[in-house]
C-alpha cells in the first residue's frame, strides 16, 4: 500500500500538490485508493473531484490557487483582495471571490469562500493574473479592489473604506486616473472623487 501511496503522491507533487478525479483515474487509480488516502488525511477534497496533497510545501496564496483551480471563472476580490494588498487591517477567514452573475458557483468543500456576482460590466475590468511556484490566481488590481469595496460600502461600513482609501494613497505605484476609470464603470465616480478631496483637503 505505502507503494500505491508514493505513486499517488508523485501525481500530486507533478502537479504542484493538485490533482482532479479525472487525472486519477487516468493514471489508474481506483477509487477505493482515493478514499484511503482521504481517510487518512493524506489528500484533502476541495470540491467534488479535485483534491490536494496535505503535506505539500505550499506558500501563503494556496488557496486564492484552490479556489482558482475549483473555479476558473473566479475573482479574488474585496476584503481579501485588500489583505493580499496590505491596505487594510481587517482580516477575515473567509476568501471573497468574484464570479460573473450568469455562473453557478461550485460547492467549494474546503477552504470558506463568500462568491459575489458581478455584471459584466464590474466583473471584467481590473483582473491580475499571479504567478506563483504552485500555480497560479485570478485577483483585482488595487484600484478595482478599491472601487468594489466603495461599491459595497454599505455592507462594508464607512471606516474600513476610508481605511483602504488611505492606505491606497500612500502606496507609490497608485494610478488615481485608474481609479478614476473604474470608479466610471462602477458608476461611483462621484463618490470616489468626494471621498479623494476630503482627504486631500
Amino acid at each position: 500500500m505505502k507503494k500505491i501511496e508514493n505513486n499517488i503522491k508523485d501525481i500530486f507533487i507533478k502537479n504542484n500538490g493538485f490533482a482532479s478525479l479525472k487525472e486519477l483515474t487516468k493514471n489508474k487509480v481506483h477509487t477505493s485508493y482515493i478514499k484511503y488516502l482521504l481517510d487518512n488525511n493524506i489528500i484533502e477534497k476541495i470540491k467534488p473531484g479535485l483534491y490536494k496533497l496535505t503535506d505539500f510545501d505550499y506558500d501563503s496564496n494556496s488557496s486564492y490557487i484552490e479556489i482558482c483551480k475549483a473555479i476558473p471563472s473566479g475573482v479574488i476580490c474585496c476584503i481579501t483582495a485588500l489583505n493580499y494588498y496590505e491596505l487594510t487591517t481587517h482580516n477575515s477567514y473567509i476568501i471573497d471571490v468574484a464570479i460573473p452573475n450568469s455562473k453557478k458557483a461550485n460547492k467549494i468543500i474546503y477552504p470558506p469562500v463568500k462568491f459575489h456576482y458581478f455584471r459584466d460590466k464590474t466583473y471584467n475590468p481590473g483582473i491580475n493574473e499571479i504567478n506563483t511556484k504552485i500555480g497560479r490566481f485570478k485577483i483585482y488590481d488595487k484600484e478595482k479592489t478599491i472601487c468594489d469595496v466603495f461599491r459595497n460600502r454599505r455592507y462594508y461600513g464607512e471606516s474600513l473604506i476610508i481605511e483602504s482609501l488611505k492606505e491606497y494613497l500612500k502606496i507609490k505605484d497608485k494610478n488615481i486616473n485608474k481609479l478614476y476609470d473604474y470608479a466610471e464603470k462602477c458608476r461611483i465616480k462621484k463618490i470616489i472623487f468626494q471621498y479623494l478631496k476630503i482627504m486631500s483637503g
